[in-house]
């Protein structure tokens, strides 16, 4: 499909589009926002002759890359970046490579979904009013108060930044580990602490709640193990929207059971269908973690909401704007 931008005949930028899947409707949008000097084609074919200077898909195939000698860039339209996507990118170094951040705000909101109905148990308590039973209602509650509490954000990016806003709502104290600590994104919050990742167990001791924000890399990868779990305080709670591998799948699963960590939050896990059949019989870890009353799970659908392609398509818009100009 092809389609120019907003107005305008001077074609400065060549753009294909290969995902998402737009359809009539969403491509009209995109066009409409897009600087005039912009040509843009979407489909699963490449345009013939390739003469694209910009590629967006999050998972690239070699002969897409080598189709157009004009390529300079590849826009991966999510947050994160594909393992096979990142070995394939190793062999076009000259190729930059950009995300898009657009589902910051529903996925932070999510996380917080995920905080509250993780602390205050709010699943097994909707599971027994629906049977009828009113117990735990009269027993001790294990509901855990935020206000007042310590949030510590691993990853302080677009996500980790709205997620922290967020807690600071709730009235929780915020800490928020970053790789450049030194420099803090100018949006940050006044109020929120920036520590470098070297400070993750000396400020574990003082976490009530641990919010993982982080993308999977070999540096991220297990980051959080028995031992980091074993230096929570009593009853903290524990969300995860980064990606499973960052939490040793053991030790949260051991922890969880044996109530060392008090709750846990889980939108991202350890094993995923394998293909379209798989979706509806495939369970997300190698433990039993759906037999556990401390833990909300959520099958990595935290970037979900009404509105996240007309934002995905906002921010796609921006950037090739960006790029144009």
């Amino acid at each position: 499909m092809d389609r120019a931008g907003a107005a305008g005949n001077e074609t400065r930028l060549s753009v294909h589009l290969l995902y998402p899947s737009y359809d009539e409707e969403m491509l009209a949008r995109l066009a409409a926002k897009l600087h005039p000097g912009i040509h843009l084609t979407s489909g699963p074919e490449l345009p013939q002759p390739a003469s694209y200077d910009i590629l967006i898909a999050g998972r690239p195939q070699r002969e897409q890359l080598v189709a157009s000698p004009n390529l300079h860039t590849l826009i991966v339209p999510w947050a994160g970046l594909p393992e096979s996507t990142q070995r394939l990118m190793l062999e076009f170094p000259n190729i930059t490579v950009h995300n898009l951040h657009h589902n910051a705000l529903p996925v932070a909101e999510h996380t917080i979904a995920l905080l509250l109905a993780a602390a205050k148990f709010i699943v097994p308590m909707d599971r027994s009013l629906r049977a009828h039973d009113w117990t735990p209602r009269y027993g001790a509650s294990p509901s855990v108060l935020l206000h007042g509490k310590q949030a510590l954000i691993l990853g302080y990016g677009a996500i980790g930044r709205q997620v922290a806003e967020l807690c600071c709502g709730l009235g929780m104290g915020v800490t928020a580990i970053r790789r450049n600590a030194s420099r803090p994104p100018t949006d940050s919050q006044p109020g929120i602490g920036v520590a470098p990742p070297e400070a993750l167990h000396r400020l574990l001791p003082k976490t009530n709640t641990l919010l993982i924000c982080l993308p999977h890399t070999p540096e991220t990868t297990g980051l959080i193990g028995a031992a980091e779990l074993a230096l929570l305080p009593p009853r903290a709670v524990l969300v995860n929207i980064g990606r499973g591998s960052i939490v040793d799948e053991a030790a949260l699963y051991h922890a969880l059971r044996d109530g060392t960590l008090h709750a846990a939050g889980l939108d991202v896990w350890y094993n995923y269908p394998a293909d379209e059949e798989a979706r509806a019989h495939t369970p997300p870890s190698a433990y039993p973690f759906h037999t556990l009353d401390n833990v909300v799970m959520s099958p990595h659908r935290a970037s979900g909401s009404d509105e996240t392609e007309a934002l995905r398509t906002s921010h796609l818009a921006q950037l090739l704007n960006a790029a144009a100009k």
